[in-house]
């Protein structure tokens, strides 16, 4: 018997459907309460390393994002020189095991809809345009007040709401992002046929130029550089810009940069939550409980992998209880604090020009390390 009955999830990202996925699956009764009005069709691309496709693959989805997106094993290194020369190729580490690729690049919009027919074939509800305005508890259950008014009633709550989750507010944690000092453009364009992996340029006009390819015909493009205010209007003009100076394949991602191209851009955060996650019935995961900045494209597998530890947990307890929470942080926290260091410590390289000097192999080899042991 399982620890919990009927539970409510917060948010319908990667770590909440995944919760409902494999709560669902045990045949607990859940709930997605989503503030958005239904799937949202926007994004760009997204890069998925080998310990979250592990955890897809748990799902029984692998063979469909596989399908969908675009897998390789290598990662590339280019001068910032306007012949983009490529200075070397290595081997990336398979951190979801050897009989998984390293990497799988793919469209943001088609991981979210496969994961959510997942959830809802589970038998997970879905229910859209609902926004958490309290959260109440006791020793046996927990209530959520919706803006609306609504009373819902759960054995537990997950809040899996993101980096300014309402949930993690309503249970007093303090812990908010904090600006790293980067802002990142992303354009979703068409794929030269030379992206085949994702290649990494540091230095030229931003600290990072890279890319992901995501399928036969797309890809994602990224370029990093200080925080400041950006107007998204003139985003393919201000991108094409900066990226000007790259050579290799970014003369072709350049040209598709036109006004009509899907750009964004984001500011770099980092936060955790230093100690428990839950308060009473109540847990935050993933971007509620850490973020990064994507240096080390470990945010996702992080989301997901507490997502499917928590479900473990539950559905292998009989009770609630210190211990099961116990054992969450012992799992969870350690790991997520790597990857958060990591990730920050390889952007604060760049923000004070050390990266020439610093050991990014290492920091990167021991982020990869860690998370190829199963969570």
């Amino acid at each position: 018997m399982a620890a919990v009955s009927k539970v409510g999830i917060v948010g319908s990202g990667a770590a909440g459907l995944t919760a409902a996925v494999l709560l669902a699956d045990a045949g607990i009764d859940v709930e997605i309460l989503e503030k958005e009005t239904g799937p949202s069709p926007l994004g760009s691309g997204i890069t998925l390393q080998g310990n979250a496709l592990r955890i897809f693959r748990q799902l029984g989805i692998w063979d469909e994002i596989a399908a969908k997106g675009f897998a390789f094993s290598e990662l590339g290194f280019r001068a910032p020189d306007p012949a983009g020369t490529v200075l070397s190729v290595t081997d990336d580490a398979r951190t979801g095991g050897a009989d998984l690729p390293a990497t799988l690049g793919m469209y943001r919009p088609d991981l979210a809809d496969a994961l959510r027919r997942r959830a809802v074939n589970a038998g997970a509800r879905i229910s859209y345009g609902t926004k958490v305005k309290g959260v109440e508890q006791d020793g046996s259950s927990v209530t959520v007040i919706t803006d609306d008014g609504d009373r819902l009633s759960y054995d537990l709550l997950i809040g899996a709401d993101g980096l300014h989750s309402a949930v993690r507010t309503a249970i007093g944690i303090k812990t908010e992002p904090e600006p790293t000092g980067m802002g990142i453009w992303r354009a979703f364009v068409e794929r030269p046929a030379e992206v085949v992996r994702t290649d990494l340029t540091y230095g030229g006009p931003c600290y990072i130029a890279g890319y992901c390819p995501t399928g036969d015909d797309t890809m994602y493009a990224y370029l990093v550089e200080d925080a400041q205010e950006r107007s998204v209007e003139d985003g393919p003009k201000i991108m094409a810009g900066l990226a000007a100076a790259y050579g290799g394949p970014w003369k072709e991602i350049t040209a598709s940069l036109d006004h009509s191209a899907r750009v964004n851009y984001t500011r770099f955060t980092a936060h955790l939550v230093d100690g428990p996650w839950n308060r009473g019935r109540v847990v935050i995961i993933g971007d509620a409980a850490h973020s990064c900045p994507p240096t080390i494209a470990q945010g996702a597998a992080m989301a997901v992998e507490d997502a499917a530890v928590l479900a473990e947990l539950l559905t292998n307890g009989e009770e609630l209880n210190d211990a099961l929470w116990e054992a969450f942080t012992e799992r969870r926290l350690a790991r997520a604090r790597t990857v958060v260091r990591g990730s920050v410590q390889l952007g604060q390289w760049m923000l004070d020009g050390e990266i020439r000097n610093a050991d990014v192999p290492g920091l990167i080899g021991s982020v990869a390390a860690t998370v190829t042991q199963p969570a």
